[in-house]
């Protein structure tokens, strides 16, 4: 069995080609992991769809047919071709798999190094797959231990001691351009997570900040939450021209911003798209400065040099935690021969003492005895066998060790 991972981040694909990859609401996500669990390679999915990145997880039995696989289901899906999303896409099979799986995890893949949002997406993107039976246990070991291990890297590291979402880096961003953000107006369209982090980041520099979102109640929570008001959205149009400052990251597959609404005001307008697909359609109003995800790419970069060093232990972390995977993964593939070996050992000890006890050779009151002597001289006997077995289960060895070790039993009669 393989791990195979397919990746397409901000790293090597554009947001457009982002966009198309991208799987914004639950049925969509359920048509993509049900495409991807036909194939009969591949034995477990996970979809990882968000602003930054859009990544298939899987368990196969080929990995080049699974691939494959892949590539012509998000063809069907984006209508790129298939070329190019072999040329932009980063491939990882078995440990290079589970390492970037670890990355991510650890934040060390994302435009914010550092950030905290993606273990929270990892978790989401999991247990969709898992409740809906599109993975079993080995993701979900590999999952386990990438949460496991991005536990371990904000614990003993400084990566997130300044942790810093796209949220926040488009707050940072709105504070270099406007001297003064007290008094001014705010709207925040969404209720998810970014949108949460961005109220309270504006509310904390005095802004007077209202939500909005479809569902009213939903917007009337965070409001609530967050201590602001709330604004209906069905005066979305009218809206968008009263306020100095608006950021939208709704999960709309299409843009509720559209170019006709932006008038002309007396006002400077900033507006912050943080959705993908993108909330807000191109405009052409000069007093309306537009920022997207992929611009805010240079407040990032300046929180790289802070973070090199944590980066560099968080890599050495992980690095030993894939090799303790591996390794742990491969004593599961070992153990149960093992235990097999031991409950066979067993049973040919108490046939051998039956069988000297049957023919007069050992009297009965010495039974105990005799079949523990049997049992500790083929533990001895198997000892080292045994130690051998578990030292070299390591990735290259431990599917060889286990076939050889079923197929000699079978074939000796003892499965």
């Amino acid at each position: 069995m393989h791990y195979l991972n397919i990746s397409f981040t901000h790293k090597n694909s554009t947001m457009e080609i982002r966009e198309k990859l991208s799987y914004p609401d639950d049925d969509n996500k359920h048509g993509c992991l049900k495409a991807l669990t036909s194939c009969d390679e591949i034995t477990g999915a996970i979809l990882i769809s968000t602003c930054n990145r859009m990544e298939v997880l899987c368990n196969c039995t080929d990995v080049d047919i699974a691939t494959e696989h892949v590539f012509k289901m998000l063809h069907a899906r984006s209508k790129v071709s298939i070329e190019e999303l072999k040329e932009r896409a980063d491939i990882f099979d078995d440990s290079t798999a589970i390492h970037h799986l670890f990355s991510v995890a650890a934040s060390l893949d994302s435009m914010v190094l550092g950030e905290t949002q993606i273990v929270g997406q990892l978790k989401d993107a999991f247990k969709f797959a898992y409740d809906n039976d599109y993975c079993g246990k080995k993701l979900a070991r590999a999952m386990k231990n990438a949460f496991k291990c991005a536990a371990n890297v904000r614990n003993t590291t400084e990566i997130s001691s300044k942790s810093v979402s796209i949220a926040s880096v488009a707050v940072a961003k709105l504070k270099s351009l406007v001297d003064d953000l007290a008094n001014k107006k705010a709207l925040i369209i969404g209720v998810g997570e970014m949108s949460e982090i961005t109220a309270k980041h504006l509310i904390t520099a005095g802004v007077d900040v209202f939500i909005m979102n479809r569902t009213i109640h939903k917007a009337g929570a965070l409001a609530q939450e967050c201590g602001c008001k709330v604004v209906p959205f069905e005066k979305l149009s009218n809206a968008v021209n009263e306020f100095d400052i608006l950021f939208s990251a709704t999960s709309a597959p299409q843009p509720i911003i559209t170019a006709d609404m932006a008038k002309n005001t007396d006002f400077e307008r900033y507006w912050f798209d943080l959705a993908l697909p993108r909330d807000i359609a191109q405009n052409e109003n000069e007093r309306i400065h537009l920022f997207e995800i992929d611009d805010l790419k240079t407040i990032v970069d300046e929180n790289m040099e802070f973070r090199e060093e944590a980066s560099r232990q968080a890599h050495g972390i992980i690095g030993r935690a894939v090799v303790e995977f591996f390794e742990w993964l491969d004593h599961q593939e070992v153990e149960p021969i093992i235990k097999e070996i031991y409950v066979k050992a067993q049973k040919a000890a108490r046939d051998e003492t039956q069988r000297v006890l049957k023919a007069g050779y050992i009297p009965k009151e010495y039974e105990y005895e005799v079949q523990k002597m049997c049992e500790q001289t083929l533990k001895r006997f198997l000892h080292e066998m045994v130690k051998s077995m578990r030292d070299d289960s390591d990735e290259a060895h431990a599917k060889i060790i286990t076939t050889a070790m079923s197929t000699i039993m079978k074939e000796k009669g003892l499965k």
